[in-house]
Order: C-alpha cells, then structure tokens, then sequence
C-alpha cells in the first residue's frame, strides 16, 4: 500500500482551490434550490402532476445517498481526481438529460444520474480537506468551505428564478451542465492529487469497512451531531414555507428575505467558527454551538406552541438555530474524519450518507405531521438540536490509527 505523502504541486491554500471544493460540495444545494421556483412550470410543461414533479427530488436525494457511498471506497482505491473526472462528466450527460427529458419519469431517471455524479465531489471534497490537514486546521479549511457553500441557498433560488423568466426550466438544468463543464475544468486546472492510487488497496470489503467507521465512537459522535444538527436544517427548510407564508401572511417575494438572513448567518458564524479555533478546540467550539442549537430549538417550541413573539418570535429562534450550523458543521466534520486519514473517501461517504439519511428522515416526519401549525417544524428543530447534544456523548477520542 502506498503511504508516502503525495507531492503536491499545486496551492493547497490558495482562493482558487477554495473556491473549487466550495463549489463541488455545493453542487448538491445548487441543483436543488434553482430548480425549485420552477416546480409548477415543469409540471405544466410534462403534464405532470405535483406529485410526480415532487419525484424527481426524491430521486435527486436517493442518488445522493447512493453516489456518496460507491464513490468513497473508489476515491481510496483510485485516487482523488480520477473518480472526480468521471463523476464530474456523469453530472453533465444527467443535466443534459434533464434538460431534453420528454416526461415526469424521465427527468426522475436523470436527476438520479445528476445526483450520482454530483455526490463524488461532495465525497471528494471532505477527503481532500484530511488528505490536507488535521485538527483545527482541518476545521478552519472547513470553516472557509461554508462560506462558499451558504451562498448556495441565497443565490440559487434567485438565479433559478432569473433563467426561468427569461429562458425557461430546461435552460435550468442546461446551465448546471455548463456549470458541470466549468468545474471539470477548474478541477484539471487547480486540483492536485492528494491521495495518490493505492495499488495494495483492499478492493472486496468497503461496506465492511464502512460498517467499522459508523461502530467507531470517534466517529459516531461528531458524525451524528452533525447528521442530526442538518436533519434539524431540513425540518426547517420543509416546514418554513407553510409557517412563514400560509400562517403568518409573509408575501412568497418577501419570503427569500427570511431564507437568505439565516443563510447568511451561518456564512457569518463559519468565519467566526475559523476565528475561534484560533483559541480554542474543535471540540469545545462544538460543545458550545450545539448547546446554543438546542436553546434556540427549546425557544422555538415554546413560541410555535404559545404564539409568543410571533412571527419575529420564530424568525429569531431560526435564525440563531441555523446559525449555529456555520460552527456545527465544520468541527463535527474535521472531527469525525480526524482519526481516518487513511481511508477519508470511505470516511467521506460514510458522513455524508448519513447525513443525508437523518435530513430527508425529518423532513419526511414534518411533513407526514402537517397540523396547520408550526409546532411539527419547530419539534422537528427542536429534537434533532437535543439529539445532536446527546450524540456528543458518544465521541470519545481514541489513538490516532
């Protein structure tokens, strides 16, 4: 097995590089938040009913979930880039796809190309960031992620929007493919091989050695603090529209307002996050934010279910809530993977899988508990921000492997 450290020839501090991996693993968020405005459009374009155009999001975070897990053993066992080239390309052929399909069935079958294509980089990237560095480095590189990625939610509806007026849905998903092609660029350009291919590699067990990871508590914390702090983001993002526009009267052009402030927050508690770890660890910067998660979850259940405050009584706890994430997300990830620099693309994966799992799981469960109120969203919050604490009991350091 090859364990020397790769010689890197390219910046691994440099903007371009950031800007980069910010962009791979926002290629999730981004195909999904700019095709949302267009829901009703693609609907009346297919034929399709609201059901079956709900689909094709479904499908998306299926081929998320998928793609993250088959595409982490291959990054151990091939290298960093060579996966990416091919995932990279697989996004275009799936947006393409998209962009030409005849019907709700059709866009349904390439979202779930997209996705698989698109899940390598969001793979890529968290195991390059350990390939890089360790500890609160690995956390700070990560905190400068976040910056890059919080913009997604702010600008992708607004640009989905804008190329949907003026061009239509299909130019939507004809944009993501140029985007594809850009990043495919960007990455032969900027990227370097961080982790060279592994000739001596064990090729035949990586659900095994998946199963190993998630049974090893100094994953098993960090990973599901951070599983379960974005599975409370979700019950937000699936309950805020009812809560903000059908209960409390907010016009759906004012509605970004409220969306974009608390994804600015969590762009701006991510710098604060890289400012932080200057003075202190990881694990103490954790600590301190999900504790700050669950008091704004506490909050916002006792204001969804009094009417105390209001409308600004739950903007408020929100904001705070997802705010927390910019410190949550970076720590919990640079700690979950501290441990496993040798096997980060099946770490990578194991991570994001789960992440995904507990997300769309409360999202699920808000919806599935619609009761005209916002009590099942801020539960939703409120839970998963109490579960994430609990989850810090279980990250028990253990000796470097």
């Amino acid at each position: 097995m090859t364990t020397a450290t790769p010689k890197l020839t390219r910046s691994t501090e440099g903007p371009g590089l950031i800007l980069l991996l910010g962009a791979l693993i926002g290629f999730g968020p981004l195909s999904i938040d700019m095709y949302l405005p267009a829901f009703p459009a693609i609907g009346e374009s297919l034929h399709a009913t609201a059901g079956e155009v709900e689909r094709t999001l479904a499908t998306f975070f299926a081929g998320l979930a998928v793609g993250q897990l088959l595409s982490g053993p291959v990054s151990d066992r091939f290298g960093r880039t060579k996966p990416l080239y091919v995932g990279l390309l697989l996004y275009v052929l799936g947006s393409i796809g998209c962009a030409t399909a005849p019907s709700a069935d059709v866009l349904a079958a390439c979202r779930f190309v997209q996705a698989l294509g698109g899940s390598v980089g969001m793979v890529t990237v968290r195991a390059v960031v350990r390939d890089l560095h360790s500890g609160a480095a690995a956390a700070r590189m990560m905190s400068r992620l976040v910056l890059v990625i919080g913009l997604a939610p702010i600008l992708a509806p607004l640009l989905g929007g804008w190329v949907l007026r003026a061009l239509g849905w299909r130019a939507i998903f004809g944009s993501h493919a140029v985007i594809g092609l850009l990043a495919l660029g960007a990455v032969f350009t900027i990227l370097p091989e961080t982790a060279p291919p592994r000739s001596g590699a064990p090729q035949g067990r990586p659900f095994q050695a998946m199963w190993s990871i998630l049974k090893a508590p100094d994953f098993l914390g960090p990973a599901l603090a951070a599983g379960l702090a974005q599975a409370g983001m979700f019950a937000y993002i699936g309950g805020s529209p009812v809560v903000f526009i059908t209960l409390h009267g907010v016009k759906p052009e004012h509605f970004g307002w409220f969306f974009g402030a608390n994804a600015a927050g969590l762009v701006a508690v991510s710098q604060l996050n890289h400012w932080l770890l200057a003075r202190s660890s990881p694990e103490r910067v954790l600590k301190q934010a999900v504790r700050i998660a669950a008091l704004a979850g506490g909050v916002l259940v006792t204001v969804a279910s009094t009417g105390f405050g209001g409308l600004w009584g739950i903007a408020l706890s929100l904001f705070v809530f997802v705010s927390s994430l910019g410190a949550i997300a970076p720590n919990a990830t640079a700690l979950a993977m501290e441990q496993h620099a040798k096997q980060a693309g099946i770490v990578s994966a194991v991570l994001g899988a789960l992440q995904f799992m507990l997300a769309a799981g409360a999202s699920a469960a808000v919806s599935a508990s619609h009761d005209g109120t916002a009590r099942p969203m801020a539960l939703g919050v409120a839970i998963a921000a109490l579960l994430a604490l609990g989850a810090l009991r279980l990250a028990k350091r253990t000796p470097a492997h």
